[in-house]
């Protein structure tokens, strides 16, 4: 060994020695750092070991069987299904989310309310689920409009408004306050854009294990119109898109399943659904989206949901809109509980 060296490395054993001593005395801190970081890597070894929960298929196929609720028709549970990777939220859970935004109260209680009256009118939803259905526990999410369709053009005259990102880091906040921790969904309504174009925008967060993905068809204006003013479309291509670029992100970053929610309320914005492909990292959700009285859902769950299904179905309750007409009544679990197949997916707006 050469002078230079040791003289370097002198400093570095003196460093290292006040070191040893400050976390060796008698005072009992070495002991009581080594539980703190036991304790943690505990946690984080059990947030590792619910993200990737391994996938019990016998049961899988069983909630299938429970959630097409009886029907004899060939349609539910689907054929082709596709058994997910380990993580995999459904059917294993029922998803109640909350939709909104921060910057407009009118779009839904994610914004309408402060976080702690938001938590505890969600809290007392999903309690209701699990009242009414013991079979499948129902867990809490966050459904955040992340690109919002615009009335004006702007300056890339698309009809668009991207949210910043402080606005998606705040959801991801609220998402753990008060003892939560619960799921995100951001949802994309890309105007006159396109989804190749929005989701790579939103990859940083699709790459957390918490956060999922919504796309709205309603607002996919392939024909150059102003939304709003036409009920827009994606074909299956569009939908596959979408969950092959979250496949690759699973599979790159080795996450456990993303949970995929397409919005759909009338025939046409949906087209060739039965080329919609399921894979193993990504569960595929056609959520019904219209308001109405119950009779007006129920048919349009019926008759776009039930006779064209992919894998599992939502419904969303609108706490205005549904109520505006007679029998100016929300629908309850219990009502919903009655469809076929069964919702395992639930947003209020």
């Amino acid at each position: 060994m050469n002078l230079s060296k040791k003289i370097l490395l002198v400093p570095q054993l003196i460093c290292a020695a006040y070191i040893f001593s400050s976390c060796s005395g008698t005072d009992g801190k070495t002991s009581n750092s080594t539980s703190a970081a036991d304790s943690t890597k505990k946690e984080q070894s059990a947030v590792k070991e619910d993200l990737f929960k391994p996938v019990d298929s016998a049961k899988y196929f069983k909630l299938q069987k429970y959630i097409a609720n009886g029907d004899t028709t060939g349609k539910w549970p689907i054929k082709k299904d596709v058994l997910p990777i380990d993580g995999a939220i459904l059917p294993f859970n029922r998803i109640i989310a909350y939709y909104g935004n921060l910057y407009v109260k009118k779009m839904g209680p994610l914004g309408k309310y402060e976080p702690k009256e938001m938590w505890k009118k969600l809290d007392e939803e999903v309690a209701k689920w699990n009242k009414a259905d013991t079979v499948i526990k129902s867990i809490p999410a966050l459904h955040y409009i992340a690109t919002v369709a615009s009335g004006t053009p702007g300056k890339d005259g698309l009809y668009i408004n991207r949210m910043p990102d402080k606005q998606i880091d705040s959801v991801l906040k609220i998402a753990k306050m008060y003892n939560h921790d619960a799921i995100v969904f951001l949802d994309v309504q890309v105007a006159l854009s396109k989804l190749k174009d929005e989701l790579p925008r939103l990859e940083k967060y699709l790459k957390l294990p918490n956060v999922h993905l919504g796309i709205d068809p309603e607002f996919s204006m392939k024909t150059g119109a102003r939304p709003g003013t036409k009920i827009g479309v994606y074909d299956a291509a569009d939908i596959n898109y979408a969950a092959d670029f979250l496949v690759k992100l699973v599979k790159d970053n080795n996450l456990p399943a993303k949970v995929l929610v397409v919005h759909r309320f009338t025939q046409k914005m949906v087209t060739n659904y039965q080329n919609i492909k399921l894979h193993k990292e990504v569960q595929m959700v056609m959520h019904m989206d219209g308001f109405g009285p119950p009779e007006l859902k129920k048919g349009t769950y019926r008759h776009y949901l039930y006779r064209e299904p992919v894998q599992f179905v939502g419904f969303k309750l609108f706490y205005i809109n549904d109520i505006a007409a007679a029998p100016n009544h929300l629908m309850t679990p219990t009502e919903l509980l009655k469809l076929t197949p069964k919702p395992v997916y639930i947003q209020f707006q």
